[in-house]
Parts: structure tokens; sequence; C-alpha cells
């Protein structure tokens, strides 16, 4: 405990967010699961807006009509300040049994040793149906920390109407697709000043993954739990490559120092003059805020691949569920988590809207035409690099952010910007 109140004492604020969390792993906990008694109570952290009420209720029933005398203590918790709760909660000694954290922050709190090792439970928790790319963020050091909750991924939102009238006749299927689309685009409503075939800011790093990933590229290589940035590799430079040639060919307008939220690209797409963005479903909502009828013209693609018939990596923001080793009844809080990880209540997670975590069965998101394409694009997820201290770059000073303003806007070349970036990098996570 000592140790890891140390290692928060130490490390940088750590902000958790839904559009990009990732995990956090650990030391070999298993043996070290707390002695305390239970008293019959099984109490669960789950953030706000993760699962709807009526699951949640039904879950919980029927856990608790498993075991008789057994009550569930469920508390839903906010994102904003939540680092710092659990910070206090982790540190003692009556410590919740159940918690979701973000996937990114999952190494951390493994790394510090306040994680229970599930490596053994792998198979009760649903193993062989987890969603690649939330699995890996749950894992670290080899050992599993983290059970896949729930995910979710960008792709590609686009203005149906406006294809149409350009002449695109299906949504693109390559990096070569696309780049036509956007000329048609052009042609078709590019007098209008305030038009932009694809808004695309310049630090939209999560956008930039997908690039990298397909190119072969990545943002560091893992040597046990060490990692070595690679953003001046062949595959990452040419990932690179082709968010620049976007960011030209679109002519977008949005500034080349800020990324997705400022302004909000939801609303810009809101406004009537974008025929693209790279976003999560949800953002559709946002923008029919300002304009109700765009909700009936809209519609999704995968990020399409540079192979023609392909669908770029996405990166795979979300949660994992962890039991805390000061846990008063590991047993129980393995079976809540068995029980949440079932084919059953992953199926109410995606008629909610997410994709599920433990299960490969999507066919819950198929009726909505942005969700589904979502969930296909899900199969090819990524995740960050699973570094205890990955938080730090979100939060901080960010090198990829720095790094794409610097090449877009030309005041350094690529190799300036790579080097540059992995410097920062390599301080970071290294």
């Amino acid at each position: 405990m000592k140790r890891w109140l140390k290692l928060v004492a130490g490390a940088a604020a750590i902000t958790l967010a839904t559009a990009g969390c990732a995990g956090s792993s650990g030391t070999d906990t298993g043996a070290a699961a707390s002695t305390a008694q239970s008293d019959g109570t099984l109490t669960v952290w789950l953030m706000t807006g993760s699962v709807p009420d009526a699951t949640s209720a039904a879950l919980h029933k029927e856990f608790e009509d498993a075991h008789p005398g057994v009550k569930v203590k469920y508390e839903v918790q906010q994102w904003n300040g939540i680092q710092q709760k659990l910070t206090t909660a982790l540190a003692g000694d009556d410590a919740p049994d159940v918690i979701e954290v973000g996937n990114t922050q999952t190494p951390f709190f493994a790394a510090s040793g306040v994680l229970t090792d599930l490596t053994a439970s792998v198979g009760d928790f649903n193993g062989p149906q987890w969603l690649a790319g939330l699995k890996a963020s749950g894992q670290y050091d080899g050992k599993t920390f983290g059970v896949p909750f729930y995910a979710a991924n960008r792709e590609v939102i686009y203005r149906k109407d406006m294809f149409e009238q350009a002449g695109i006749a299906a949504p693109p299927t390559s990096r070569a697709e696309w780049i036509d689309a956007i000329g048609k685009l052009k042609a078709k409503f590019g007098s209008d000043p305030d038009f932009q075939p694809l808004y695309l800011p310049g630090q939209y790093w999560y956008a930039l993954l997908s690039f990298i990933w397909d190119d072969g590229g990545d943002v560091a290589t893992a040597n046990g739990t060490s990692f070595k940035a690679s953003l001046d590799s062949p595959g990452s430079k040419a990932g690179i490559e082709f968010y620049k040639q976007l960011v030209d060919v679109s002519g977008t307008k949005a500034p080349k120092d800020n990324d997705e939220s400022n302004p909000a690209q939801a609303g810009i797409y809101g406004g009537g003059k974008a025929a693209m963005f790279i976003g999560a479903p949800y953002e559709v909502a946002t923008a029919a805020k300002t304009d109700p009828s765009i909700t009936a013209k809209t519609g999704a693609f995968p990020i399409p691949g540079k192979t023609a018939g392909s669908t770029a990596p996405v990166f795979l923001g979300g949660s994992n569920l962890v039991i805390p080793i000061n846990s008063k009844d590991q047993a129980l809080a393995k079976d809540y988590l068995k029980l949440m990880s079932s084919a059953k209540y992953q199926t109410e997670l995606a008629k909610a809207g997410y994709v599920p975590g433990t299960s490969t069965d999507v066919s819950a998101l198929g009726s909505d035409p942005l969700a589904s394409v979502m969930a296909k694009a899900s199969k090819n997820g990524r995740a960050v690099p699973a570094s205890p201290k990955w938080g730090e770059v979100e939060s901080g000073q960010n090198p990829l952010k720095d790094m794409l303003t610097a090449y877009l806007t030309g005041k350094k070349t690529l190799d300036q910007a790579t080097s540059d970036a992995n410097a920062q990098l390599d301080k970071l996570i290294g």
C-alpha cells in the first residue's frame, strides 16, 4: 500500500475520459487477497451512464437471488474526480468489491499492486469471447487484472444526402475511394466557401492511431513492462503522412493546433457545412441539437483501410471491471463478474448502444445503422500501450498532439516531428 501511495503521489494528475479510456495492470497480487471477513454486502462501483437502470436492477436481483443473504450495495460514480476517489478507496481496508475503471487506467492500478490477479479465472468470465482490443487493455506483465466491460470506437459519419448529390454511389471501402469521394464533394459543393468535405482537427490523435496501425506502425513497442516509442518507424510515418494528406486534400477548416473537442466537432457537423467527420455514434445526437433533421440524413462507414475492401484498426475506448486486492469477499466479487460478463447481460449492454466487451455477439446493435458500423469496426480494435504512465500522456502535454501540429503547420519536418515526439514519449512511458 505504501509503495502504491508513493506512485500516486509522484504521478501527474490523471484524468479519465470516456472518449479515450484504456488499461492498466500490475504485479502478482493473486496470493495477497484480503483476509477481511465479508459482512454479506457486495459493494459495486460502476460509472455514470454505464448500465441502464433496468439492466442493473435485473442483474442485482438475479445475483442476490442466487446468493441468499447477500445484498448488492450499488453506487454510481461520476467520472469527474474519480481518480482521487479511487486513490483513497484502494489504499484503505474498506475498498469496494467490484470497480469499473477506464481501460487506459487499468495498467496503472495493476502495476501499483492494488488489483486482484484474475488470470486463473478468465475462463469463468467468458474469456474465449473477449474483444481482442479490450483484452489487451486489461493485461499487465503477462497477467490479467481487468475483465472487458464495454467499448466504443470511431467511424466515419457522413451526410447521405450530400453523397447522393455528389454522385457517390456507395461509402468508400479503401483510402483511394475515400480521397475520390472527397474530390467529388468538393466539386459539387466547393463553391460555398464554408463547405468542407471532411472536418479533421489537427490534433485528433485518436483518429491518427487508425492510420498508423493500418500502415503497420505503432506508438510504442513493449519490452516486458517497459516501452520504446516508435513513431519514427516506417509504418508510423506512413500513417502520419496519410493523415496530412487527408487534411490537405479536404481543405478542412478545423484548427491544426487543437483537437476534436475544441471546438466540438459534432457542433460543426450539425451546422450543415461538413459532409463527414470521424467520430462516435453518440455525437450525432449532439449534432441534432443544432439541426434535428440531421439524424435522418446521417450514415456511417468504417474508417477505410489502405487495402481495398479493408477497414483500418480503431482505438477501443471503454472500461474494464476489476476486483481490488482488499475486497472483503473475492469469491462473491468473481461471481458478480461472471454474471456481468455473461452473454445475457452483455447483450443488454449492446441494446444500450455499447460494443460488449466479453461477447462477440453484436446482433443487438444491428438495428441501429450507426452502432452496427461501430460494432463491425470494433473487431479490428486496438488499445494504446499498456503503460502504467499512459494517463500522463493523455492528461499532460500530449506528444502526439504536439507532433501533429508541428508537422501539419510546417514548423517541423516529419523526421523532426516524430523524433521529438519519440523523445517525449520515452520520458513519459519508457
